[in-house]
């Protein structure tokens, strides 16, 4: 069986949707929801230059991919659950609706969750200055505890 041709509109869509990351299988879905095409996971992967089958991939297309893959790494600005408030918001609403159904433990997880996106948790950003400009300040359990001997109450 040949090869269906498809329009440059559905090519190009497909190269675009693959340089930004997505799978085959979620390209394939968008195409018949947009299109109304049938197009299988397999000749959509003909259309990724990185993969094996799409080695064969036009210097157009292929060029149309590497821009598509530079702009979507460079910019995720436009990725809104990229922004600290967007996440902040959505875990909002979620707690509320959790809390709402009377499922505290999901509610308390949120919460959980919230906190360590406000405390910086799932960045790698570190203090490397204490309070005023000093020295961070650095503690051990010998300064919560005291001297305290073994077996000693």
């Amino acid at each position: 069986m040949a090869n269906p041709k498809y329009s440059d509109d559905v090519k190009t869509r497909v190269v675009q949707c693959l340089a930004c990351f997505d799978p085959p299988s979620v390209v394939v879905k968008s195409i018949k929801a947009d299109f109304g095409i049938d197009i299988s996971a397999q000749a959509v992967e003909t259309y990724d230059p990185n993969k094996v089958a799409g080695k064969r991939l036009s210097k157009r297309f292929r060029e149309l991919f590497e821009a598509t893959r530079k702009a979507f790494l460079e910019d995720t600005a436009t990725i809104a659950i990229s922004h600290r408030a967007v996440r902040l918001r959505a875990l909002q609403r979620m707690a509320e609706k959790a809390e709402t159904q009377g499922n505290m433990v999901l509610a308390a997880s949120l919460m959980e969750q919230a906190a360590k996106e406000v405390g910086d948790s799932f960045t790698n950003r570190r203090a490397l200055v204490g309070a005023d400009g000093g020295p961070v300040e650095v503690r051990t359990l010998a300064d919560f505890y005291g001297n305290i001997k073994p077996g000693a109450s």
